[in-house]
């Protein structure tokens, strides 16, 4: 089951860069044609939206706008990046003395404020893991949901419950919440098993609850312990709607052999490996600031769990995984909270750092954080084809190996409409250099010196 329901398209409502507010389309427009957008297999193209898909596909001048036209001549066209692991409750939290404010107001604030960072980035569907239980009950998830219906037509936003406990005495409130958190809207069950007593006991009792109410499941989980893995890949195998686990650093730290028998049971389960190459996520937040600030147990972990992705958290065995047929998707994790000061929230940051210290292949390292970030949330394939999903990211560039290295300039298409823009110019002084080498520039008038 997909995490959000996908609606009916907004009409476009902005152009490209170049154009002034005059000619932006009104909300109204049913259409918008993007002009001489180059895909990463060479082309040159005209791509015509409409109703929140994409109508048409032709060479460059050969399609006819009903409305509005952006002009792409410069930037690269992709289909959208995906969000597979944020954590919206927690984000924009890191200069917070003491526990992470949990009063609605707040969290709402901050939940909206990072899906607009990530949506600017080009992540037009997000997952985002909210904390119930403890001190904050269903707090948090209530403001993440009232995020969620705000940035309706802006960004898809759903949200995954995470209860802490769901095993012994203590265990029956959570899932008496989890079942709360399901009803007011929460779309996927998760958890942190690792830190419940009972660590397959949570994992089975999710498992049988996203199998009674029919929605996928997402667990963090270090993934060190392959028996544990293994008896998960066992159980998740007849679950329709989707398993997700990450960020799995653990995998990193078995024998390899132990890692290719371990990968080839998940494969042949389904389940979605989520790694987080741009630095981990501390476990939901569960113990994570009493990690750092040396506070005494704020949540934290049972003794010998560990705080995930605090410490070492390893590094995920990305092309041994998906050699073994595992998808392998990539989230951001912590977005400037204690987990990561410093995060970023940006999908093609995650996909740079699987390119620059992974190993993959350009293609292969967008691919995590678009097609398989939304195969891992259960959401339609997009390709810049007719009949596909408008959702489309336009970065400055003409290779994608160039666009993973300079994603400055981006322009983001959500349901046929263009909904962020962020434009950046790199300026020099004039200089003799510069003209003799005819570098590229963009349009400033004589001696603006704007270089793109």
């Amino acid at each position: 089951m997909p995490d959000s329901q996908p609606q009916q398209p907004s009409s476009p409502d902005s152009p490209g860069p170049r154009e002034s507010p005059a000619a932006l389309p009104s909300a109204q427009s049913s259409a918008l044609l993007l002009c001489g957008a180059r895909l990463t297999d060479g082309r040159t193209v005209d791509v015509r939206l409409g109703e929140g898909r994409i109508e048409a596909v032709g060479t460059a001048g050969s399609l006819a706008a009903h409305a509005g036209r952006v002009d792409l001549s410069g930037y690269l066209l992709l289909p959208a990046a995906a969000e597979p692991h944020a954590h919206s409750d927690t984000a924009l939290s890191a200069l917070t003395e003491g526990p992470v404010p949990g009063d609605v107001q707040d969290v709402q604030r901050r939940a909206t404020e990072a899906a607009l960072l990530q949506l600017g980035h080009g992540a037009t569907a997000l997952r985002s893991h909210a904390r119930i239980g403890d001190v904050q009950g269903l707090d948090s998830l209530q403001a993440v949901l009232q995020a969620r219906r705000s940035l309706r037509g802006l960004v898809d936003l759903s949200v995954v419950a995470v209860p802490r406990l769901l095993t012994g005495a203590a265990g029956a409130d959570g899932m008496a919440m989890l079942r709360d958190a399901l009803k007011m809207g929460a779309s996927v069950v998760g958890g942190c098993p690792d830190l419940d007593p009972d660590p397959t006991g949570y994992a089975e009792a999710v498992l049988d609850l996203a199998a009674e109410h029919g929605c996928a499941v997402d667990l963090h989980t270090d993934g060190g312990d392959p028996a544990r893995l293994a008896r998960l890949a066992v159980a998740a195998g007849g679950l329709r709607s989707g398993v997700a686990i990450g960020p799995c650093g653990g995998l990193g730290r078995l024998p390899s052999d132990v890692t290719a028998r371990t990968a080839e049971q998940l494969a042949a389960a389904g389940v979605t490996v989520v790694c987080l190459p741009q630095g981990d996520c501390g476990g939901a937040g569960y113990g994570a600031r009493a990690a750092h600030t040396g506070a005494a147990d704020a949540g934290a972990s049972h003794a010998g769990a560990p705080h995930l992705g605090v410490a070492d958290g390893g590094t995920v065995p990305v092309r041994l995984l998906r050699a073994a047929g595992v998808r392998v998707a990539a989230g951001s994790g912590a977005l400037r909270d204690v987990a990561n000061p410093v995060g970023r929230g940006d999908p093609l940051e995650a996909a740079y750092l699987l390119a620059s210290r992974r190993g993959l292949r350009p293609e292969e390292a967008y691919d995590a954080v678009s097609s398989a970030a939304r195969a891992a949330m259960g959401l339609p394939e997009v390709r810049v084809e007719a009949g596909f999903p408008a959702e489309l990211l336009a970065v400055r560039g003409d290779t994608l190996a160039g666009a993973l290295s300079l994603a400055y300039s981006r322009i983001v298409v959500h349901r046929g409409r263009v909904v962020a823009r962020t434009s950046a110019v790199r300026e020099y002084c004039d200089s003799a250099v510069a003209v003799a080498l005819d570098l590229p520039r963009q349009g400033r008038g004589k001696g603006g010196g704007a270089v793109s």
